[in-house]
């Protein structure tokens, strides 16, 4: 099983790349985002996901950890193929993907070529705890997520939450400080992450 190529870019198309790993080139599809920062005779590390089928083994490459993460999550959801994952990939950065399935943004998520709107609300819905995870630590079992704090320091982690996902930090406050008026003193900090990131999309 391959899992990681370094090598140089031989070649770059529309939908995939060639590395060439000691004189032998391998075909990796990727997303447009991935693509954009292959260049043509520069060294590469592509990450790599074998998928193998009975007709054919495929490679998807990715620079970043974040990317193969959410390409292996989004996979497993029911009409969600390679194909697929690596459309919803070039249209939205890990970052988006994660804040559009917490803030349940059917909208943003239906955005890529191949997502319809039942496949937006399936994405939204079977996703959503992996994302409000994500949102905390970039891990699906993150501790902290799901314990309760003192509102003060559940409230500031909240707000440092969605200032890393690019949100100024008045932003931020605000809609923390809505969503956990609204939720109560016990709310957990995954469900105020999420409940301020519906604010903001508001």
């Amino acid at each position: 099983m391959i899992a990681k190529l370094k090598g140089v870019v031989d070649s770059v198309d529309t939908d995939s790349a060639i590395v060439d790993v000691g004189g032998v080139g391998y075909l990796v599809s990727a997303s447009a985002r991935t693509l954009r920062d292959l260049v043509v005779g520069e060294p590469a590390t592509v990450l790599v996901e074998t998928i193998v089928r009975e007709d054919a083994i495929a490679l998807y490459g990715f620079l970043e950890t974040a990317e193969r993460d959410w390409f292996r999550i989004l996979t497993t959801v029911q009409g969600v193929g390679a194909r697929v994952a690596l459309s919803i990939l070039s249209t939205l950065s890990p970052d988006e993907i994660a804040r559009a399935i917490a803030a349940q943004d059917r909208a943003t998520l239906s955005r890529p070529a191949g997502v319809g709107p039942k496949l937006a609300a399936r994405l939204a819905t079977e996703l959503k705890d992996k994302a409000a995870f994500g949102v905390v630590s970039a891990t699906s079992n993150a501790p902290e997520a799901t314990t309760t704090a003192s509102p003060g320091s559940l409230n500031e982690d909240a707000v440092s939450a969605l200032v890393n996902l690019g949100y100024r930090r008045v932003e931020a406050f605000g809609a923390v400080a809505r969503a956990s008026q609204r939720l109560g003193a016990e709310a957990r900090l995954d469900a105020v992450i999420r409940a301020g990131l519906q604010e903001l999309a508001r």
